[in-house]
């Protein structure tokens, strides 16, 4: 049986709790968001009017959307009747040890406990829970901002139960994400361990003076983004191998690209070079500030989606 979600606890209001509490809220849930930040409520307020206006142009109806948030004294409060509770604290063990203790005490017992984790496995913070309550943790892990990126990566810990897997699908479904489940834990999941391994290659080609910062990014944004945005690497490389298909490719341009040594470019991690790197990124973005660049990189998210969304249509 589907499980009906009205009640969801966000844990952590940072950049990514308060993306999901924009989110769910879109999606008629009533939210309670719990930080010891002093500034909590306006936060949540500025992040509302800041993201309301995406939330509409992916066809939400975002009409009275603050009256559905609530800030809670305390991760208590915030969780009394949660069916879905979002964690998005510091990516610390210990500390996600001692939270998701207090959420298993504190949830109904049938809420899904879910860990908004970039890299640490849910089993890696579940060992001291009873069966019962382990049985419902799991990773929810998104990519920002959530609420315009849909992928959630769904990884259920050794005890997590095959219920709270196939419930932890159906909600982020029901708020309009992409859900993918992993079935073998691994730190950093599938999607950071992808973006590193490019990011590591980026940052030794950019220390080894072959490009900037600023071209490397035109680089992607004009090519291997674009291609992405439609394709996944496996299929993207099948159709790259023309008729012949992905074994094509392996067999023939999959040769030389392996003599190039592409991809086992490793930086130096020596504190004069990252900080010659750090400067030249800033040099190239330094001038613009944090809401102006995120700004941007949101209205051509938006612009992405919508060219997607059009494209799924004329095909159907």
């Amino acid at each position: 049986m589907t499980r009906t979600f009205r009640t969801a606890a966000v844990i952590g209001a940072g950049t990514i709790g308060l993306s999901w509490t924009a989110l769910f809220a879109a999606h008629g849930l009533t939210v309670r968001v719990s930080d010891p930040r002093p500034d909590l409520a306006g936060a949540v307020d500025e992040a509302l009017a800041t993201y309301a206006p995406h939330l509409a142009a992916r066809g939400l109806d975002v009409t009275g959307i603050a009256g559905r948030v609530h800030v809670a004294a305390s991760v208590t409060e915030a969780v009394r009747d949660a069916d879905v509770v979002q964690e998005n604290g510091p990516e610390r063990t210990d500390f996600k040890q001692d939270l998701f203790a207090t959420l298993a005490r504190a949830a109904p017992g049938h809420a899904l406990l879910l860990s908004s984790s970039s890299a640490i496995p849910s089993s890696a913070f579940t060992a001291g829970l009873p069966d019962g309550a382990a049985a419902r943790v799991l990773i929810g892990h998104p990519f920002n901002p959530p609420h315009l990126v849909p992928l959630v990566e769904v990884v259920p810990g050794e005890r997590t139960g095959e219920d709270a897997v196939r419930a932890a699908v159906d909600f982020y479904a029901s708020v309009g994400r992409t859900p993918v489940v992993e079935r073998k834990e691994i730190p950093g999941f599938v999607g950071n361990r992808l973006q590193n391994a490019l990011s590591r290659e980026a940052v030794y080609l950019v220390q080894e003076g072959v490009v900037t910062p600023e071209d490397l990014d035109k680089v992607v944004i004009n090519s291997l983004g674009l291609r992405w945005a439609t394709v996944g690497p496996f299929l993207g490389a099948h159709l790259g191998g023309g008729p012949g298909g992905y074994r094509h490719l392996v067999e023939h341009i999959g040769r030389s690209m392996q003599r190039t040594g592409a991809g086992h470019g490793t930086p130096p991690q020596d504190e004069d070079r990252q900080e010659r790197l750090i400067q030249a990124v800033e040099k190239a973005y330094g001038s613009s500030t944090y809401p102006e660049l995120t700004g941007a990189r949101d209205r051509r998210q938006l612009a992405v989606l919508a060219a997607l969304d059009s494209a799924d249509k004329e095909e159907n």
